[in-house]
């Protein structure tokens, strides 16, 4: 990778891109506060979990699926559909749509072509525009090597989840450095596991499924999930 892409990927992944995905909380909110009926909550578990059983068999495989479209619209949509079939929750299932749909309206703005089409497939009820899905489209169209682009989302997991430990009062700023840390250890030793050509999505977050169904019945949050 030239120093230029490689600058360009540390400007997509920077929380300062406009993206969205600051409301989005991914069930921590809700499992760090019905501790009551589910049990004991430790971020850095919490985290763990989400990086082993939710990025590296689901996320992470619909991103390459997506990122080898090559630009192909039709193709992509189907891989949005199976994002959409595969995720259970729908609170979950309506943050990944929102925050995709936040990334790929910032790309169209910029003038991106092939984000202003995507988009207009989602408004017409032909793509879902999760957030995996997006980001393996757009950052090919940044010149983004495969490889790249998986640490690139594993990066931006780990780090929502940590920023979002922080706004909660669930860790302080030095003890999530310490948890992003060894989040990305596990990213980067996850990060190289083969995606074969149509690999299922396979995720299994169970607690933080079930917390999220149940906190999205309670009054006021801070996240949106």
């Amino acid at each position: 990778m030239t120093t230029g892409l490689l600058l360009r990927a540390f400007q997509h992944v920077d929380s300062q891109f406009p993206s969205g995905g600051f409301a989005f909380s991914q069930g921590l909110e809700a499992a760090s506060q019905l501790q009551d009926l589910l049990g004991p909550f430790d971020p850095e578990t919490s985290v763990t979990v989400q990086i082993n059983n939710r990025w590296a068999g689901a996320d992470r495989v619909a991103l390459v699926r997506a990122y080898r479209c090559g630009g192909d619209l039709s193709t992509l949509a189907e891989v949005d559909a199976e994002v959409e079939a595969s995720t259970c929750n729908d609170l979950l299932r309506a943050g990944s749509r929102r925050n995709g749909i936040g990334l790929l309206t910032s790309h169209a703005r910029i003038g991106r072509p092939e984000a202003s089409r995507y988009r207009e497939m989602i408004r017409s009820s032909l793509a879902f525009g999760h957030l995996t899905v997006v980001q393996g489209l757009i950052w090919r169209s940044l010149g983004i090597d495969e490889s790249t682009a998986i640490l690139m989302s594993g990066y931006q997991a780990a780090t929502s989840l940590t920023t979002a430990a922080i706004r909660l009062g669930l860790v302080g700023a030095i003890e999530a450095q310490v948890v992003l840390e060894r989040s990305l250890d596990r990213v980067a030793a996850l990060a190289d596991d083969p995606v074969a050509t149509g690999q299922p999505l396979q995720s299994f977050i169970p607690l933080s499924e079930i917390a999220v169904a149940m906190h999205g019945t309670s009054g006021q949050r801070l996240f949106s999930n």
